[in-house]
């Protein structure tokens, strides 16, 4: 049990956690990694990830005692070197990452311009349409 009477995690879980907070840069300041723990909460992928259930997350204090135990003893660099031993092996590469919502929303359909061209109403030039089932 921890101080607080609480079951502590699975160590396996906290080292995934560890890992995506460096994989997708959650880290928070010294005293405080409320990303990873708002991460854990809303992205299903990250919970399923690390073997955890939505009803019982590690807390940011949680995840900042864990990063620190493992910064203390040089861990961290440590288990790094051998996810990217492991990448390596396998021909992946471990990159930063970012997490990108990609979310489909109701817009507009673009439209011919004067020129003939199409214009993206409220968009990026970058965003395309897509179809989500028959829509």
């Amino acid at each position: 049990m921890g101080q607080n009477g609480r079951p502590p995690y699975a160590l396996s879980s906290m080292l995934r956690v560890h890992c995506m907070q460096l994989f997708y840069k959650l880290s928070g300041p010294t005293h405080r990694d409320p990303a990873m723990e708002d991460a854990l909460y809303e992205i299903e992928s990250m919970r399923c990830f690390a073997g955890l259930k939505l009803d019982r997350l590690p807390d940011e204090t949680t995840i900042l005692k864990f990063r620190h135990f493992l910064e203390r003893h040089g861990l961290g660099k440590v288990l790094f070197k051998e996810v990217n031993k492991h990448l390596e092996k396998n021909g992946l590469m471990l990159r930063e990452g970012s997490i990108v919502d990609a979310s489909i929303i109701s817009a507009p359909s673009s439209t011919k311009n004067e020129s003939g061209q199409r214009d993206r109403i409220g968009g990026p030039p970058e965003m395309h349409q897509t179809r989500k089932g028959n829509q």
